[in-house]
């Protein structure tokens, strides 16, 4: 990448000085970062996109199976409940506790899953080699800006400190729910992971 002469409309702004650069795409497994301060600017991977694809259907199908089965079973003294992460978000839907529930149910269920629908519809045209299906780029932006809201992860961390504190009162087994939304976390990370966001930046707008 070079800082010479550089086509205002290639230009590259590192997120961390600000450095710009010309846009010039690195090698496969290559990474591109400032010479300023070495942040990386771009990491494509051979197959990334494909890859996200797939951990994005992947987690949208296990997202089905966390809303239609038990979350939890609890027995204590004889007695047995079950609850659903729908149970869950419906718990506080009383009186003034309505915008609780649905600031919870926002925020662990529409949020992730609308994020999800749209990496579908940015990468499912790129991977089987067409070119992007309009309002691409308006959808992957929004994708982008919505991730400090999706919050399925620290629900999930929640639940793992709510489990110590009731350990002691009563039975608890999980039940498949539980242990699809925790793939869905996981499959969430793995796909930010993988995700390099200005090579698909970069493929979008040539596409």
């Amino acid at each position: 990448m070079s800082s010479r002469h550089p086509d205002p409309a290639e230009l590259v702004a590192c997120p961390t000085c600000d450095a710009l650069y010309r846009f010039a795409p690195p090698g496969p497994r290559q990474t591109a970062s400032c010479a300023r301060c070495g942040t990386v600017l771009f990491a494509p991977r051979p197959g990334a996109i494909r890859t996200v694809l797939a951990l994005a259907l992947a987690a949208l199908a296990l997202m089905t199976i966390a809303l239609d089965y038990p979350f939890l079973t609890m027995n204590a003294n004889g007695l047995t409940a079950q609850a659903s992460v729908i149970d869950a978000v419906s718990s506080y839907a009383v009186d003034d506790m309505a915008p609780l529930s649905l600031a919870i149910a926002v925020l662990i269920l529409l949020l992730p899953t609308l994020r999800l629908l749209l990496l579908v519809y940015v990468t499912l045209p790129l991977v089987f080699g067409g070119r992007a299906w309009p309002g691409a780029r308006t959808a992957f932006r929004l994708n982008v800006q919505l991730r400090p809201w999706s919050m399925a992860e620290i629900f999930m961390v929640g639940v793992a400190v709510a489990m110590v504190k009731v350990a002691d009162l009563a039975t608890i087994s999980f039940g498949p729910a539980f242990w699809a939304f925790a793939a869905v976390a996981l499959l969430l990370a793995a796909k930010d992971a993988v995700t390099c966001e200005r090579t698909l930046w970069h493929i979008l707008r040539a596409s």
